[in-house]
């Protein structure tokens, strides 16, 4: 089968076509064929051998959401037949013609919804859902603010807000992006080139910070929590380093959190994508969540796509089309 390697950390060319031998699924396993794959931000952060607790990377396929279909089922499983048509979360090797997966980390495709479509689903919707509703505990009626809004995460966490009945805020670095969001249902979408978030927000406030930039936004996002207030990082651009007055927080009685999903139990990503499937499924089926897909690539062009997602051109979903060669 063709597969997508890491050589070496490195740039986006270190990503190289190779082929290998089909795996094959252990006794909780399914062995999915794949038909697109969802590139993400850890994707680049583990290429460059950055992202925490990945060792060595030279050798690994690449890749933490694909949808595809059943191929095999191992001994144990009982939900998935050969046929069925899956999204599912993995640790890595989504780069991939085939890969196998925990059988409790699949998901249906929605229904109408195309394999394409359902790879930008997985890794986004997890982490939005564990960050923002489980950690972060938004409620119904409360504000959220979201940095980049126009990503993968940011289209999520919009849509997911508001469909479940809170307001969101969103940080972006062009008018057209700015537009997608609000079309999403975003009330604010702040141009960080043209305007300051936290004046443009200090008069509303907010209950939850959902951020990856880190750095200098860490302080201005602890100024717009109002009281009992929660900021989760899932990454940290501008720098991991925090700055804040610990009497600030007392006296909020803020919560600073944050997480990441890979290394992860598979025990614990089981019971996530259950309760994905409670509480997000229904609203795909219900059209309150839309795909965005930005641009797709065949899998032998990956570092295209990883090029592409590193310019942050991007609004919304990068996917690779497995199976499409370019002629």
């Amino acid at each position: 089968m063709q597969t997508i390697v890491i050589q070496q950390p490195g740039g986006a060319e270190v990503l190289q076509v190779r082929e290998q031998a089909i795996p094959q699924p252990a006794a909780h396993e399914v062995l999915i064929k794949v038909q697109a794959a969802g590139v993400n931000r850890p994707d680049v952060l583990l290429r460059q051998g950055k992202y925490g607790g990945s060792g060595d990377v030279s050798g690994v396929v690449p890749g933490l959401e694909i949808a595809g279909t059943v191929e095999r089922c191992g001994a144990n499983v009982t939900r998935w037949q050969p046929g069925d048509a899956v999204c599912a979360l993995l640790a890595a090797g989504g780069y991939a013609e085939y890969a196998v997966v925990d059988a409790r980390h699949c998901l249906p495709v929605p229904a109408g919804w195309s394999m394409t479509e359902a790879a930008s689903l997985p890794e986004t919707v997890f982490t939005v859902w564990h960050n923002v509703f489980q950690r972060g505990a938004l409620q119904p009626g409360e504000t959220l603010l979201v940095h980049g809004g126009s990503s993968g995460i940011g289209i999520t966490a919009i849509q997911l807000a508001q469909a479940l009945g809170s307001k969101v805020a969103t940080t972006v670095g062009s008018i057209a992006k700015a537009q997608a969001c609000q079309a999403l249902g975003a009330t604010w979408a702040i141009n960080y080139k043209e305007a300051d978030f936290e004046e443009v927000l200090r008069p509303e406030g907010v209950d939850v910070v959902l951020d990856m930039i880190g750095g200098d936004y860490t302080p201005k996002n602890l100024r717009l929590l109002k009281d009992d207030g929660r900021l989760v990082f899932i990454n940290a651009m501008h720098g991991g380093q925090l700055e804040t007055n610990a009497l600030d927080i007392m006296r909020g009685r803020l919560t600073i959190t944050g997480s990441t999903l890979r290394p992860r139990s598979a025990d614990f990503k089981a019971t996530l994508a259950a309760e994905v499937e409670k509480h997000v499924w229904p609203l795909l089926a219900a059209g309150k969540f839309r795909p965005v897909i930005y641009r797709t690539f065949p899998l032998a062009e990956a570092a295209a796509a990883h090029r592409l997602l590193e310019s942050s051109e991007h609004i919304g979903k990068i996917v690779l089309e497995v199976g499409a060669r370019k002629e």
